[in-house]
């Protein structure tokens, strides 16, 4: 219906717009030419005059009335270290051609007024003026080798990369249609290689993962954090069409294309919280953030900044949008602590894993201070049901007692904590799924569990603290109806005794 009244106006306007013109015409015919002539090359030059009046005075009011909400004015001056290289470029650059546009204006509607058509005035032809040549060729010449020197000098700064020895943060941000992805370092702080053959469904980005600086590499997908006063390096790519890096408040804006990186390096200098402090001080950003709810929060507590793709890169282009957050150093550390690797818990030990029948260097600690931190839990615990544990990573060859290699981490961390806890004994149980012989089973988890005793009691663990035993499929964590289930059942575990 909407789209049926917008057609029926068009006709409409376009109905009355060609019967002005024929009044035209016919008063033209009735006044004649000279005559129609004469009035219309008056109110040609009344209105010229009139709309220079007018117009030139309200460019000026509206961008005063509105510079508070223009990046560069107000409270939207740089966050970023170099972004006021750029708003001085810009700032000259508007001076300079903002003279040239009242100028031209003023000549144009006023040329319009004066040379308007009269009776017997004769037009006069200058074939050449040297002067005039030298002044339009030079003036421009000198205005535009201000503007580029200026320009050059700025691009030099803001298009400068990090040098070897600096201090800084490099991030991954990758263009698709329609999201970024960013990846941050781990602890390491180094990001991984990529090949675009590796991408698949669960691996986006075609980490390569044979790399093991892929390993702790950070893929977060809520709001992403900066700390402020650290200079960030960008890689910047895309996926599929070509996109735009924009993070306007730090006047960052770089081209994401495919096969292409490209990058771009910044300073945050204004956190989120300063930056909303800054807006707090201007009326405009002290109404309601939702117009229909006046009582609401206003509008400089709403404020975030946002990366956005600055290319039409689709129809939901306008979903690119993410948080970024600048914070504190400790504050961005402590989100940072909290963000889990990528592959640890996304990728680890599924199809497609390089690494799926090894144990990692990057694992080795974590796995060590989980077990210490459920011990600890175990040990204080006042539930019987919260002392025993299951030794996750021990690991026996097939229908044998002999323990894998790569057993020897876990029991590493069961031989530390049985040292730190000299008052503690335990219990080792083995245990198999239902599969096979009673009897069979009941031999084979006792010999599993007399295996880990040995190993322990090899390692300086008093046998004393130590006991074996074996429940074949007497106790199964969950029903024995599933291959996933009976993997559960098969399993060692030590039950804490004080």
């Amino acid at each position: 219906m909407t789209a049926l009244v917008i057609v029926i106006c068009i006709i409409l306007i376009t109905i009355v717009l060609v019967q002005i013109g024929r009044v035209t015409e016919l008063t033209a015919e009735i006044k004649g030419e000279r005559e129609a002539s004469k009035d219309a090359s008056k109110w040609n030059g009344w209105l010229s005059l009139g709309f220079m009046v007018v117009f030139l005075p309200a460019v000026m009011i509206s961008a005063w009335a509105y510079k508070n909400q223009m990046m560069g004015y107000g409270p939207h001056t740089s966050a970023s270290e170099h972004g006021g290289a750029l708003d001085s470029m810009f700032n000259l650059t508007l001076i300079l051609t903002g003279i040239v546009f009242v100028l031209t204006h003023i000549a144009l509607f006023w040329y319009a007024y004066k040379y308007r058509w009269r009776e017997n005035r004769k037009a006069e032809f200058i074939a050449h003026d040297n002067r005039l040549e030298v002044i339009w060729t030079a003036v421009p010449a000198v205005v535009m080798t201000l503007l580029v020197v200026r320009g050059l000098d700025a691009w030099n700064t803001v298009m400068a990369d990090v040098g070897s020895e600096e201090d800084f943060m490099e991030i991954e941000a990758t263009g698709q249609q329609f999201n970024w992805i960013i990846r941050y370092p781990g602890p390491d702080g180094k990001l991984g290689a990529r090949d675009f053959k590796l991408t698949t469904g669960s691996n986006q980005l075609g980490q390569d993962f044979t790399d093991s600086k892929n390993w702790d590499d950070v893929i977060p997908s809520t709001e992403l954090y900066l700390p402020v006063g650290k200079k960030v390096r960008v890689r910047i790519t895309a996926k599929d069409v070509l996109h735009n890096f924009d993070l306007v408040h730090f006047r960052v804006k770089m081209d994401a294309v495919p096969g292409m990186p490209t990058y771009f390096v910044f300073t945050p200098i204004k956190t989120t919280a300063e930056y909303r402090n800054e807006l707090r001080k201007y009326p405009e950003y002290n109404e309601p953030y939702d117009p229909a709810d006046p009582t609401g929060p206003k509008r400089w507590e709403k404020f975030e900044y946002e990366l956005a793709c600055a290319e039409l890169c689709g129809k939901g282009h306008y979903s690119m949008k993410r948080i970024f957050r600048v914070v504190s150093q400790e504050e961005f550390d402590a989100w940072y602590r909290e963000q889990k690797s990528f592959y640890l818990t996304e990728f680890r030990g599924k199809d497609g894993d390089p690494n799926k029948d090894k144990v990692l260097d990057i694992e080795v600690p974590m796995r060590a201070a989980e077990f210490s931190s459920n011990v600890k839990a175990a040990i204080e615990s006042a539930d019987a049901a919260d002392n025993t544990l299951v030794l996750n990573y021990v690991w026996f060859d097939t229908g044998s007692a002999t323990l894998k290699n790569d057993s020897k981490y876990e029991l590493d961390n069961l031989v530390t904590a049985l040292n730190d806890n000299p008052q503690i004994r335990i219990e080792i149980g083995g245990h198999t799924d239902d599969t096979g012989d009673p009897e069979a089973n009941l031999q084979l988890s006792q010999q599993r569990a007399a295996a880990v005793a040995a190993y322990l009691t090899d390692r300086g663990i008093a046998a004393g603290r130590l006991r074996a035993v074996g429940y074949g499929d007497s106790k199964p964590l969950a029903p024995n109806d599933s291959d996933a289930n009976r993997a559960k059942n098969r399993r060692t575990d030590f039950t804490i005794t004080l």
